[in-house]
């Protein structure tokens, strides 16, 4: 018997080598058949070493490992964003402030401010090209650190930036096992999101750097179990100088630091957001210019009121709005969509019991899941931070979210491209659906325990 299983074992390893590197060097994203087809053959061993293998820690982080570095030399091929981000980082090493120029203006005037300019602009594209860049302090270190190492290479840089990734999301497998040791779950738990197709393929296969976000904030998250909160302030300030999203996640905080419900607990509370506040001002230091709040929030508003892709919600209330004014309603909608979220957040912050790491951790998970529930943009890598936060919580929506979430590629099967909106309807029913469920035995659960 312990025989046949190692059998399978080796035989679903070797499937999962062949097919993770049939996804990094042979895909075309226009190919929706061969993607989904890959896709859905990855998530059979994924889901026999959940199983089987849990208890071979070892075995597990290795073939995490083994299965990213597949991807090493490959060329992302489900994402273009790879190139503004090497863009960005010769810029700086070029001493030019990234948050300041456009790429589209350098090549309509004939300039080429860095090696393979070109190329790069025609990476991007121009929709990406014509827009500031929107990433933080952190992450532009990140890209930096790239152009440090392989300023004129273009594979160079991709080897350097998956690297980093690769690294933040050992950490992740790190610092989520003592996690899940301190809150006395199964640390096989980690391996929901280490091990998951998606995101090997999303982040480490496509460079999307939500694993080094994540790697902060699973380790402010660690820190602040172990009662260090204002390391855990500094961690959690560096997440957010990789990608933003953290920040709303901020007043959530607030019942951790009050169980005493004293001044200390109302003074650590804003210290911690201080400190997370400060840092990230501190960072944008060295790029301030009189453009840079007007040229970032330029940026940043784009993807509430320009951008639509595999949204959920707000496609429901745009449709409505068409229906009854006759046009697209995405700039009104836009607005009221960060509002409704910080109502939201403001209303489980403080009236649901969040003291518990484990009622704090699903807070998070519920405050961005709404959040991603009504956005314009729901691109397939965002849904990383949701994956990482489920493993510490009893949900697991969205795993089951990052296997459908593969639908919304269809819509680059089109030329131009152009979603399918059955597909989305079926993804999200699958979606909602489950997490109806599990919010429905999650009731029944603790009604039993009363």
């Amino acid at each position: 018997m312990l025989l046949q299983q190692k059998n399978k074992t080796i035989l679903l390893s070797i499937l999962s080598v062949l097919f993770y590197f049939l996804m990094a060097y042979s895909l075309d994203r226009t190919n929706f058949l061969q993607l989904i087809a890959q896709y859905i053959i990855l998530f059979i061993p994924f889901l026999y070493f959940i199983k089987k293998e849990r208890n071979n820690f070892t075995f597990l982080v290795v073939i995490a490992i083994l299965f990213r570095l597949i991807f090493l030399i490959a060329v992302p091929n489900l994402s273009q964003d790879f190139y503004r981000f090497i863009w960005d980082g010769r810029m700086i090493l070029k001493g030019l402030n990234p948050y300041l120029y456009l790429p589209e203006t350098f090549i309509n005037e004939g300039s080429l401010p860095i090696h393979q300019a070109i190329d790069l602009y025609s990476g991007m594209g121009s929709l990406n090209g014509s827009h500031y860049t929107n990433y933080p302090p952190i992450n532009q270190l990140n890209f930096l650190i790239a152009a440090l190492f392989a300023n004129s290479s273009i594979i160079g840089s991709i080897v350097v930036l998956r690297l980093q990734i690769i690294l933040a999301d050992i950490g992740i497998i790190y610092f989520g096992k003592k996690i899940l040791e301190k809150l006395k779950l199964p640390i096989h738990n980690i391996f929901l999101y280490a091990l998951n197709p998606f995101i090997i393929i999303e982040l480490t296969g496509n460079l999307h750097f939500e694993s080094v976000m994540i790697f902060f904030l699973v380790w402010s998250l660690y820190l602040l179990l172990q009662n260090k909160w204002g390391l855990a302030a500094l961690n959690f300030g560096l997440s957010v100088a990789v990608k933003l999203i953290p920040l709303l996640l901020l007043p959530l905080f607030y019942q951790w630091f009050m169980k005493k419900n004293n001044w200390k607990s109302v003074i650590k509370f804003l210290s911690f957001g201080a400190i997370v506040m400060l840092l990230n001002i501190v960072l944008f230091l060295p790029f301030l210019s009189s453009n840079l709040v007007n040229n970032y929030s330029e940026s940043i508003g784009l993807w509430f009121q320009k951008f639509e892709f595999n949204a959920s919600l707000y496609y429901i209330a745009r449709e409505l709005g068409t229906l009854f004014r006759g046009y697209n309603e995405i700039a009104i909608i836009g607005k009221i969509i960060p509002v409704l979220v910080f109502v939201v957040i403001l209303i489980i912050t403080f009236f649901r019991k969040n003291k518990s790491p484990q009622q704090l951790i699903t807070a998070l998970l519920m405050a961005i899941s709404f959040y991603y529930f009504t956005t314009t943009t729901m691109h397939p890598w965002y849904l990383a931070t949701l994956v990482i936060l489920s493993v510490f919580t009893n949900y697991r929506f969205p795993i089951i979210w990052s296997f459908v979430i593969v639908l919304s590629y269809q819509a680059y099967a089109n030329n131009p491209w152009q979603e399918n909106i059955w597909l989305m309807v079926f993804e999200y029913l699958v979606v909602y659906g489950y997490l109806c469920w599990e919010i429905i035995q999650q009731k029944r659960s603790t009604l039993s325990i009363k």
